[in-house]
C-alpha cells in the first residue's frame, strides 16, 4: 500500500503540469516540432564553461512516464548576486513553485520545488550548449531543451 501511495502522489505532483486531452495532444504535437535533438551546427557543450553559465535561461522540460503520462513544464533560471534562483512554471506560463534548491555540481544541476505541497527534485546534466538530460526524484526520465529568446529589432 505504501509504494502504491509513493505512485499516485508522483502522479498528483505532475497533474499540474498536464492540460486536457486535447491541449496536451496539442503540446505533446508542437513539442516533436521543436527538435529535442541537437541540430547539426550545435557544438557540444564547451568544457570550459562551468554550471552556473550553463544553465541560466529557460528550459522547456518534459519528465516522461509519469503515472498521468508526460509532464511538460518550463523552468526559469536566473544568475542574482552570483546565485541561481528562479521559478518553475506550466505549460501554458503559470508559475507553479519559486525554486526551493539549485544545487551545482560540476557539470549538472539539482532543481527542487514544491508542487502540490510536497518536494521534489530535478537533476538535469548538459548534453550540448542548448540540450539536457536528466531525472525526476531520480526515477523518471527527463529531457528539456534551451527556449531561445527572439531578438526584437
Amino acid at each position: 500500500m505504501r509504494k502504491s501511495g509513493f505512485f499516485l502522489l508522483l502522479g498528483m505532483v505532475f497533474s499540474f503540469a498536464l492540460q486536457s486531452k486535447a491541449q496536451t495532444d496539442t503540446l505533446s504535437h508542437s513539442s516533436s516540432d521543436l527538435g529535442i535533438a541537437a541540430s547539426a551546427d550545435s557544438s557540444a557543450a564547451k568544457d570550459s564553461t562551468t554550471a552556473a553559465d550553463y544553465f541560466p535561461g529557460k528550459w522547456q522540460v518534459t519528465v516522461f512516464g509519469t503515472p498521468n503520462g508526460d509532464a511538460k513544464m518550463m523552468i526559469i533560471l536566473q544568475k542574482k548576486d552570483g546565485k541561481l534562483g528562479g521559478s518553475v512554471q506550466d505549460s501554458t506560463g503559470k508559475e507553479i513553485s519559486p525554486l526551493t534548491q539549485a544545487d551545482l555540481q560540476d557539470k549538472s544541476i539539482t532543481l527542487g520545488f514544491t508542487a502540490q505541497g510536497y518536494d521534489v527534485t530535478l537533476t538535469l546534466q548538459p548534453v550540448d550548449q542548448d540540450n539536457v538530460t536528466g531525472s525526476l526524484m531520480g526515477m523518471f526520465d527527463a529531457k528539456g531543451i534551451r527556449v531561445k529568446q527572439a531578438v526584437s529589432q
